[in-house]
């Protein structure tokens, strides 16, 4: 493991233990020098973008492998959470992510593991694989939201809420931020099959046909909760078992099938 990687992963891990420990000592609110806690994060996504670019831009190629594209979404997920945090209240949800980004990391430094792409591939269908690691990264954020969403709305409904729950912004604020992510998500994904039947010849090819059913399943259950929000207004747990089902269908079609042809069949 490099010495770029390992600073990068001690930034990370800096990062989550500050934001522990501002939730410890501000717990009724959100952190009021947030700033200067992210600063490690920030130096880790700098440091972890560099390792990142040395690994998948190589002269055989993209690296599009599992564990690669694995710290490459951990990166987004991080980018996105420490941009939104600077304009928003929602710093705490770096507790989960910085770790998960870390992790990722490690396991990408700890692997020998490669897949290739032809050389003779598109920009068109580069700019296909790109776009839809950023769709994937930028609902995982939405999916951890969500999640908080969920533990908040049932701390509140049994009048129990602890510290980490009442630092949060308040419900409706964290659900507007939740369906403004998942509608991006939600467009960057169209963008991303629309440009999967441009430049693929067969998006329902064998190997791909998996993938393209499960995405096509993920879009048609985000299209939904869209819909069900702007027709009959649904919120609450009506609206997070919507968002976690479009995003454990997205998971699978990508990563599932990921890790079954790479890690298992090792193909």
């Amino acid at each position: 493991m490099t010495l770029i990687s390992t600073l990068s992963i001690i930034c990370y891990l800096a990062t989550g233990f500050l934001l522990v420990h501002g939730l410890l000592k501000y717990p009724d609110r959100p952190c009021p020098f947030k700033q200067y806690l992210l600063i490690p994060g920030l130096l880790g996504l700098i440091l972890h973008a560099g390792v990142l670019y040395n690994g998948i831009f190589t002269p055989s190629g993209l690296d599009v492998s599992f564990f690669q594209i694995f710290s490459l979404v951990g990166w987004l997920v991080a980018l996105l959470l420490l941009t939104s945090a600077l304009r928003q209240p929602i710093e705490y949800l770096g507790i989960i992510v910085m770790p998960f980004t870390a992790l990722a990391l490690l396991l990408e430094q700890m692997t020998d593991q490669h897949h290739y792409l032809p050389q003779h591939f598109s920009a068109g269908l580069e700019f296909h694989i790109l776009i839809s690691i950023l769709a994937y990264s930028l609902l995982s954020v939405a999916m951890v939201q969500a999640l908080l969403l969920h533990i908040q709305d049932a701390h509140l409904h049994n009048k129990h809420p602890g510290g980490f729950i009442r630092a949060l912004p308040p419900l409706q604020t964290m659900e507007t931020m939740l369906f403004r992510m998942i509608g991006l998500g939600f467009i960057i994904l169209s963008a991303s099959l629309l440009s999967g039947f441009i430049f693929l010849e067969n998006m329902f090819a064998q190997h791909l046909v998996h993938k393209t059913f499960l995405s096509i399943v993920a879009w048609l259950l985000y299209a939904t909760l869209l819909w069900g929000r702007w027709q009959f207004g649904w919120r609450g747990r009506t609206a997070i078992r919507w968002a976690v089902s479009g995003f454990i269908a997205l998971m699978l079609a990508y990563f599932g099938s990921k890790f079954v042809i790479e890690l298992i069949l090792q193909r």
